[in-house]
């Protein structure tokens, strides 16, 4: 929550304390020792931690038993003492400090751009949200109540902002109501994937849905968001009334009734992943036995004990159900298009442990900390391997050295857990270079496939009968359970909505499925609406969601705070700032992996153009969202 890490006098367990300082991660402590006691010597050798690898947490720093436990004694008194009311020794480390702290936590020279980043992670530096002077009258809608939609809402209130949201389904979560199949879960960590002004305490690295489901809903519930959503309720369409400077929004509630809603802004929180996609395959309405989309799983479940069931598609759902799944099916056959690459999950499944779980909760500093290095591996760290090389001789396997090292460190991995199983290697190596599509965490992916009770096909399923499916080869699987793990449409951005702008043009007649919008949020004839997640906002290369969607919001909220204090009713970005913007990420993804020729992606429309994700370091997207330019918008004073 929101406020100070300086804590006031209180009682601390020391014996779980002790405990929990003992398995604690070393490169996280020297920051909390430097910042509890002011020494400087503890960023310097000695106790300098090595290089941070990849993903991993590098729990001990590299460093050598006996300097091990020096940090932890040392760490160990510090917060005892900070328990006990002695505040801490450097309470705001200035952007200097914030950067040089940074590069020996993960062992490298750490961007100074990187100092804000750093600074909105501690909580030190987080200030009560001004309200704002709202007009009388004056409401948001915001379509969705996901992830980006409970952001909007908290960000709404804190400043005193009137809004509703509207929601289809019946219930708070999104993507994660949305989502439950077996092994349905996150490989974001889950100490950053969640919002920056609600942290929780979390069982697992990598949490499952359905933990991810009911931090989201108590997010809602304490920051009275629930109450506002209006549930069972879709949006039909939205048309802008420039005379009024509103959008008159229908809305169709779960009776069928149809309504208007006249708000002066609109929020779409509607997210990318809600639409499913079933191939329109012959025969697939004659499939005799259970069947559905990851994306659309019965609520109350489906019998998979004994049955031969199928599973088409190698993405990400694919990749979390199958070895959930393996054992208690017969058999699983996995129909594979494409081959994907793997990265190791150091901490797959794995539960936090109680003592870890004790000091993430007692001491904040130590969780903003911990997290901060999280956000630091998980963000822009292999943007450099997603950039071609154009004298690289080898463009069919890689695009770079350093992509092509990349490639070997994969595929190495793949060996490995192949093990004695060689025949699979030619089926499982993809023949395109590493992150031309999503990376994926492997949850047990090449384990499950060692299985004798598990096949992969690499020919695409062609039709459905009533007991099986044939594959484009001919060749004919009976099965009793079909399961399409095939991905969600999220080229079609805010369909199926019809969005009527000021001209009077549709939105969707205009984009077709070129969907466009400056920094992803704002889109030019659409005055006063806002995309959460719209195009090109994802990051394709890391990052957490909710810092994203975050990022968006606060964007929003300057653009409000500045209509408020101007006394201005409408705000519509320029074209010539939108085209420039999109003309900059078309440049960007053309130097990049994402539109090598030799593969294919989700993110890509049918002309090729890179429509779902964003080019950008997270390091450079981060001041464009900082603070709204009006120059920037086209303005008229409120009506």
């Amino acid at each position: 929550m929101r406020g100070s890490v300086n804590a006031t006098p209180i009682d601390i367990d020391e014996r779980r304390l002790h405990d929990a300082v003992r398995v604690a991660n070393i490169p996280t402590l020297l920051m909390v020792l430097t910042q509890m006691t002011g020494d400087l010597r503890w960023l310097d050798d000695p106790y300098r931690p090595v290089r941070t690898r990849g993903l991993e947490d590098n729990d001990t720093g590299g460093l050598a038993p006996d300097i091990q436990d020096e940090v932890r004694r040392a760490a160990f008194d510090a917060i005892v003492a900070w328990r006990r009311g002695v505040p801490l020794a450097i309470e705001r480390p200035d952007d200097e400090l914030l950067v040089h702290m940074m590069s020996v936590s993960v062992g490298r020279r750490v961007e100074d751009a990187y100092a804000a980043i750093i600074a909105h992670d501690l909580r030190v530096f987080t200030e009560p949200p001004r309200r704002l002077d709202v007009p009388a009258g004056f409401e948001v809608l915001v379509i969705g109540a996901g992830i980006s939609g409970i952001c909007a809402g908290v960000r709404l209130a804190e400043t005193g902002v009137p809004y509703t949201i509207v929601e289809r389904n019946q219930a708070i979560g999104g993507t994660w109501l949305e989502n439950r199949y077996p092994g349905c879960g996150v490989d974001t960590p889950s100490y950053l994937y969640s919002f920056a002004f609600a942290r929780s305490d979390w069982s697992q690295y990598f949490s499952q849905r359905d933990e991810l489901h009911d931090y989201i809903s108590r997010v809602a519930d304490e920051f009275e968001v629930t109450p506002k959503v209006r549930f069972g309720t879709e949006v039909i369409s939205a048309t802008y009334d420039a005379d009024a400077q509103r959008w008159v929004v229908e809305v169709r509630s779960a009776d069928g009734a149809v309504s208007t809603l006249r708000p002066n802004v609109v929020i779409s929180a509607v997210g990318a992943f809600n639409k499913p996609v079933i191939p329109a395959l012959p025969g697939i309405d004659t499939f005799a036995g259970p069947s559905a989309h990851t994306a659309r799983w019965p609520e109350g479940g489906i019998d998979l004990a004994g049955k031969r069931v199928a599973v088409v598609g190698t993405g990400a759902s694919a990749m979390q159900l199958v070895p959930a799944i393996a054992g208690t099916a017969e058999s699983v056959t996995v129909f594979q298009r494409t081959p994907q690459w793997v990265a190791p999950f150091e901490k797959c499944h794995q539960p936090i442990p109680d003592a870890v779980r004790f000091l993430l909760s007692e001491v904040p500093l130590y969780q903003d900390w911990y997290r901060i290095r999280l956000a630091w591996a998980f963000n822009d760290l292999i943007h450099p391997a997603l950039q071609k090389d154009p004298d690289w001789p080898h463009p069919e396997r890689s695009i770079s050295g350093l992509n092509d090292y990349h490639r070997e460190f994969f595929t190495d991995y793949i060996r490995e857990q192949l093990g004695e199983r060689i025949d699979l290697l030619d089926k499982v190596i993809p023949n395109y270079p590493p992150y031309g599509k999503r990376i994926l965490l492997d949850n047990g992916w090449f384990t499950a496939l060692r299985r004798d009770d598990v096949h992969l096909v690499t020919d695409a399923v062609a039709e459905v009968r009533e007991h099986s499916v044939v594959t484009r080869a001919g060749d004919e699987y009976g099965i009793d359970v079909l399961i399409w793990a095939t991905g969600f449409d999220v080229i079609n951005f805010l369909a199926p909505m019809r969005i009527v702008g000021r001209s009077g043009d549709e939105l969707h007649e205009r984009w077709g499925d070129d969907a466009r919008a400056y920094l992803g949020t704002a889109v030019p004839d659409l005055p006063n609406f806002f995309c959460l997640y719209g195009p090109n906002a994802q990051f394709g290369h890391g990052g957490s969601l909710i810092t994203i969607m975050d990022r968006q919001v606060n964007y929003a909220m300057s653009v409000l705070e500045q209509m408020f204090a101007g006394g201005l009713g409408a705000v519509e970005v320029r074209r010539d700032v939108h085209d420039e913007y999109n003309a900059r990420v078309d440049a960007a993804h053309a130097k990049m992996v994402w539109t090598h020729p030799g593969m294919e992606n989700y993110y890509r429309n049918s002309r090729g153009r890179v429509v779902a994700i964003n080019p950008f370091r997270i390091v450079d997207f981060w001041p464009l969202t900082e603070r709204a330019d009006l120059g920037d918008y086209v303005t008229e004073r409120q009506a």
